[in-house]
Formats: structure tokens, C-alpha cells, sequence
């Protein structure tokens, strides 16, 4: 079994649903990993798998965890589900992508972290949530109306000008 494998099979049931007694024992693990790597403002890590697990304090497929989370942040992703423990990998990042990511998949846990203070003040947090929510929203233009003004501005209504032309084609 691949260390992915148990990774999955270990946070996950067999529906999909997290497993809470796994993400109790990880998260806390987690947060200790992003704290140190804040502190430290550290933005290249280098080591095998298992070389990490030691370094952090966590089991093989905990570091598999680890590295899925933070593997769209990194300047060049890895193939996760072909690690071992004795897969090199090397990890480089930017504080920024990584604080977009957090956002992203809502992760609370890790974007409050206080050393996130020493990387970024409060207000260049606040235009980061800003800026990755907005560029995961969808905005839709306003639907023209059959008897509405044409946008191509003709002056005709949109059902005689321009959506005439759709319905032929159509």
C-alpha cells in the first residue's frame, strides 16, 4: 500500500467522511509544521519523506497529508500519490500562494496562525482573502430581456435585432 494510500485510508472512511479521531491527532501536527516554517520564514525545504517525518514530528503518511495540502502552493507540484519514504522532494513556495491557498480551501486552522503577523500585516491579509475569494467568484452579466434594448445599440429591441439572429441560427 502506498504511503498516499494510507494517508487516505487513514483520514477517510470508506463514504469519503473524515475519520475525526486521525484529523484530531494531524491537525494539531499540522499547525505546528506551518508554525515552525512562519517563524522561521522559511520557503524551501529539502529531504525525503521520511527525512521530513522526522524533522516534523510526524508519521510517513502524515508528511503524505502534509505535502497534498501545501502541493498547489509550491512552485513545482509533486506527484503524490508516487512518494515513498525515501522519495526526495523539494519544496518551494511563496508566503503569499500559500496564505491564497489557506483561503481557498478554508483552512481557519492555518490562516490564523499568530506568525502569520511576521510574514504579513492585517490589512495585507485582508486584500489576500479579499483577492482569493473574488477570483473564485462567478459573476454573471445581467440576461437581456426579449423586449429589451439591443447591447449592440441599435436602438431596435433585442428579440428584433440581435436575438432575431439567434433564433434563426438556432
Amino acid at each position: 500500500m502506498t504511503l498516499y494510500a494510507k494517508w487516505i485510508s487513514a483520514a477517510h472512511d470508506k463514504n469519503g467522511k473524515n475519520i475525526k479521531k486521525c484529523w484530531d491527532e494531524y491537525i494539531p501536527l499540522e499547525q505546528a509544521v506551518y508554525s515552525n516554517l512562519l517563524a522561521d520564514k522559511t520557503t524551501h525545504i529539502e529531504g525525503t519523506v521520511g527525512e521530513l517525518g522526522l524533522l516534523f514530528h510526524m508519521p510517513p503518511e502524515y508528511i503524505i497529508g502534509f505535502l497534498d495540502g501545501i502541493n498547489e502552493a509550491l512552485d513545482e507540484p509533486l506527484e503524490i500519490k508516487e512518494l515513498s519514504a525515501d522519495s526526495s522532494v523539494k519544496l518551494d513556495f511563496s508566503f503569499e500562494k500559500l496564505y491564497k491557498k489557506m483561503v481557498e480551501y478554508r483552512a481557519e486552522h492555518l490562516c490564523e496562525l499568530p506568525e502569520w503577523d511576521g510574514i504579513f500585516d492585517e490589512d495585507a491579509r485582508r486584500l489576500m482573502r479579499k483577492e482569493q475569494r473574488d477570483s473564485t467568484t462567478i459573476h454573471k452579466d445581467a440576461k437581456i430581456g426579449r423586449n429589451d434594448p439591443c447591447p449592440c445599440g441599435s436602438g431596435k429591441k433585442y428579440k428584433k435585432c440581435c436575438g432575431a439572429r439567434l433564433s434563426v441560427a438556432e
